[in-house]
């Protein structure tokens, strides 16, 4: 395990919305408070788990604006800001940094699908834009491109491109990624059910969904990693398993705004492409946070 100077857990917030699906920001504000008390190191908002893909430009820099301004400082504030579109790109970078950001989530490209050329350029551009120290995220499954541990070497020689989110599933991969970067670059988890795999070959924690649920275990599992404890880490690991698969029965953030609606956390429904659960999945994730002893009264 490599230890990163933005913390272990990170939680990709979801955005909560009103009964008319307007953004929340009280209840944003309420939820970031929370995560905060509970350890967390840093909170990302206006991911795709805010479901960034739907908000506007405003609304996404009110959130920065919001949660910086509310959050204790010890908790970074990244930003996602990145798109296809890499000019839209850097001008939301550079509204993110004006807002109070922290650090800024970079994603790659979806749909265009460019060449590693094409990537190298774009976060090039986006890096050469801000200030702030930018993470890398890597979901191939969701963008249809995969950025490549040679890629993300040449990137890590900018001088504020410090972290990858890594959601491609490949622990050779993210070997690569080690192995093509300098000992001042960070990888994340992408999936919290392969945080602990990824600690094992030098990660230095998650951006993680199931966070909003149980980040002071998830702290506790890296814990007991870095502290050699392993025996006690594999047993959380397999403690928290359902609940990280649970959490991807269908689309996220749906799941995770289903169970926190569930728990008394208000977090609101969804704007479209997005839709509620289906009476199975919601059972599913019912179970789950009984099981967890996650929902009281059950």
């Amino acid at each position: 395990m490599r230890k990163s100077p933005y913390g272990s857990v990170i939680v990709a917030m979801v955005t909560p919305f009103t009964e008319d699906l307007e953004v929340d920001y009280d209840a944003a504000v309420k939820l970031g408070k929370k995560l905060s008390e509970q350890g967390v190191d840093g909170i990302l908002v206006s991911g795709t788990t805010g479901e960034s893909p739907t908000l506007t430009v405003e609304e996404k820099v009110r959130l920065i604006t919001e949660m910086r301004s509310a959050i204790d400082p010890s908790v970074m504030i990244w930003a996602g800001t990145s798109s296809y579109n890499t000019a839209e790109s850097v001008r939301l970078t550079k509204l993110a940094e004006s807002a109070g950001a922290d650090g800024i989530l970079a994603v790659t490209p979806y749909y265009n699908k460019p060449s590693q050329e094409g990537l190298y350029l774009h976060f090039k551009t986006i890096s050469e834009s801000t200030s702030l120290p930018i993470m890398l995220y890597n979901v191939p499954g969701r963008t249809s491109v995969n950025l490549l541990p040679d890629t993300v070497g040449r990137l890590s020689e900018l001088g504020n491109v410090k972290a990858i989110k890594e959601a491609s599933g490949s622990l050779d991969q993210v070997t690569g990624v080690f192995l093509a970067c300098p000992q001042d670059f960070y990888v994340y988890s992408g999936d919290d059910s392969l945080t602990l795999p990824i600690l094992s070959v030098g990660g230095s924690g998650v951006v993680s969904v199931a966070g909003h649920l149980v980040a002071q275990e998830l702290k506790n599992m890296i814990n007991y990693f870095s502290e050699g404890k392993v025996e006690e880490a594999v047993n959380l690991h397999y403690k928290l398993f359902d609940l990280f698969k649970t959490l991807f029965i269908t689309t996220n953030p749906v799941p995770v705004k289903t169970a926190l609606n569930m728990i008394g956390i208000p977090v609101g429904g969804f704007r479209l492409p997005l839709c509620p659960p289906s009476h199975k999945e919601v059972d599913a994730i019912r179970k789950v946070l009984i099981d967890m002893d996650l929902l009281v009264g059950a």
